[in-house]
This record gives C-alpha cells, sequence and structure tokens, in this order.
C-alpha cells in the first residue's frame, strides 16, 4: 500500500465522548493521495480505549490506534503518533474538536504549496480560558529569548510537519521533549496561517497548571542556558547590590551619622544573598536532575498496544 498523503496525528487524554465526531470529520475530508489516522491514546481514565478500537473497525479510512502504558504527557504523546504515521506530512490536532480538521487540511495545503517544513496554525480568536491564554502567551514570550525563533512568532500545538522533519525529530530519546524547541532545532523553514478555533465540545482541558509549568521547563531547560545565563546576571547583581550596600554604610560610619548597631543591615544582606543563592542552587539542580533522568534512561513513553485495521 502506498504512502498517504496526510497522517492526522490525535493524542488522546480522557477523550471517550469527543474523538468520535472528530474522526468523522476526518473521515469526509477529500484528500488528493489519501489520508490516515493515528490515535495515541495516553493513560486515559474513561472509554477511550473502547470508542477507539470500535473507530478502527468502522472507521472509512485506515486509522493506527496507540495505547500508552500511563500519562506520559501531550508532546511524548505526538512524538509516539509522529513513529508510527506514514504520510508525507503529518498534522497534529486536538482530540476536542477545537482545531477543525478542514484547518487541519489548510495547514497541509499550505506546507505542500510553499514547501515549508513546518506550518503553525495562528489562531484568530482563541476559545480557550484566560488563564490558558495567559500561559500561552507567557509562553511564547519566554520562547523568544530562549529559543532560535522570529521573535513574536506564535508557536502553537495546532501544526503540519513534513515526514522529513517528523523523522529527524522523533530521534529525540529524552524523557521530556518540547516539541517547538526540536523542531526549531532542525529546520528554519517555518511559517504559519490564521486558522479558526472552536469552543471545545464538551469536558475540560487536560492542561493544569502544573502540566503548563512543567511544559515551561521543558523549553527554557531542555533546550536553552538562558535560565543559567539569569541566574549568573542575578548573582551579580546580587553582589554589586551588596557592595554598594557596604559602601553606604562604611560612608555613613565616616561621617558620625551610622546606625547604632547592624542588625538591620546584616540581616538584609543575609536574605539578599541567601535568596539569590537557593535560586541558583534550585535552577543548576533542575538541570542536573534532568540529565540524572536522561542518563538512567526515563522512558519518553511506553506502547502497550498497537491496533490497526
Amino acid at each position: 500500500m502506498a504512502d498517504p498523503a496526510l497522517s492526522f496525528i490525535i493524542p488522546l487524554y480522557n477523550s471517550a465522548t469527543t474523538i468520535a465526531a472528530v474522526v468523522h470529520d476526518i473521515e469526509a475530508l477529500e484528500i488528493p493521495g489519501g489520508h490516515e489516522i493515528v490515535l495515541v491514546n495516553d493513560g486515559s481514565a474513561d472509554r477511550t480505549a473502547e470508542v477507539c478500537r470500535g473507530l478502527v473497525q468502522s472507521a472509512k479510512l485506515p486509522v493506527t490506534y496507540i495505547e500508552h502504558a500511563r500519562n506520559f504527557g501531550e508532546h511524548n504523546a505526538v512524538l509516539t503518533g509522529w513513529r508510527h504515521a506514514r504520510g508525507q506530512h503529518l498534522v497534529n490536532l486536538d482530540d476536542d474538536g477545537q482545531n477543525p480538521p478542514a484547518e487541519a487540511k489548510r495547514l497541509w495545503e499550505h506546507a505542500a504549496a510553499t514547501g515549508l517544513d513546518v506550518v503553525f496554525g495562528h489562531y484568530e480568536v482563541k476559545q480557550h480560558s484566560a488563564w490558558r491564554n495567559a500561559g500561552s502567551w507567557f509562553t511564547n514570550r519566554m520562547t523568544d529569548w530562549a529559543l532560535d525563533k522570529p521573535p513574536g512568532f506564535y508557536l502553537s500545538s495546532f501544526r503540519c510537519v513534513t515526514a522529513f522533519v517528523a523523522r529527524q525529530v522523533t530521534d529525540y530519546a529524552g524523557p521530556h521533549p518540547y516539541l517547538d524547541g526540536l523542531l526549531l532545532q532542525v529546520t528554519q523553514r517555518i511559517g504559519s496561517i490564521d486558522v479558526v478555533h472552536r469552543e471545545r465540545a464538551s469536558g475540560e482541558s487536560g492542561y493544569t497548571l502544573r502540566r503548563l509549568l512543567r511544559l515551561w521547563l521543558s523549553a527554557w531547560i531542555n533546550f536553552s542556558v538562558l535560565p543559567l545565563r539569569v541566574a549568573t546576571l542575578l548573582g551579580l547583581t546580587t553582589a554589586a547590590a551588596g557592595l554598594v550596600a557596604l559602601l553606604v554604610v562604611v560612608f555613613l560610619w565616616y561621617v558620625d551619622r551610622g546606625p547604632p548597631n547592624g542588625f538591620g543591615w546584616t540581616m538584609s544582606a543575609m536574605l539578599i544573598f541567601s535568596g539569590a543563592q537557593l535560586v541558583m542552587l534550585g535552577l543548576i539542580g533542575e538541570y542536573i536532575g534532568r540529565i540524572f533522568l536522561s542518563v538512567n534512561q526515563r522512558p519518553q513513553s511506553v506502547v502497550r498496544e498497537v491496533v490497526r485495521k
């Protein structure tokens, strides 16, 4: 069987009530060269597995169902899907209907027409909660500094990539992948188009504040030494502030207006220096911890089962 032109990669987490509608919308698309669907169940606790096995049998196009042994995270699930996809282009979209398959087709058409390796969907109006939108904005501003990308370029989880780029990225075996960082390391042929973002069909987003924090750490620590440079700058700034404070105290004593005791100055200096040291030690510890997990070969994902029609 010839490889299809396009693979739809959908990471799933508690998607039993939403995934069937997404699959049916993809079935209705007309893709020259054919298309397939790759479903990656990332440790769902509901009936997602049962629903997906039924879709494998009933779908009108090839469907591959992959089940993770536990929850590893969205980026890990997308990488698993890329490893099992056969398409010349791969587009990943959400499991809740917020990324219309027709818009995914537009991403693919733009990538094919322009020869770009990666095309991101830029949401005209985002239908996420206010705190989620704020988190996305913060992530994009920070990655302007930490990653090698054009300033202000919007990175989203709705993207189309070529099979070539996907093969390069899936060689990464670290336990904390950050897809956009990996893509920017592989290619500079990137672009974006405006796309529609729907409201969530049902349920709640699986992205909690804890997951967003883990994503931020993966973006800044796994793919940049900028945090270490910030820590160095913080240490230098704190040392300079301590030196200025010392000069002020010496001057006050010189003009005979020094404080009767040095308790306040001593405690302030201790708090400043101790806080800066703890920040830097914590940051260095985070780097060392991730090195430890990589050296001990913590799995990026564990596939329990693969089902194809």
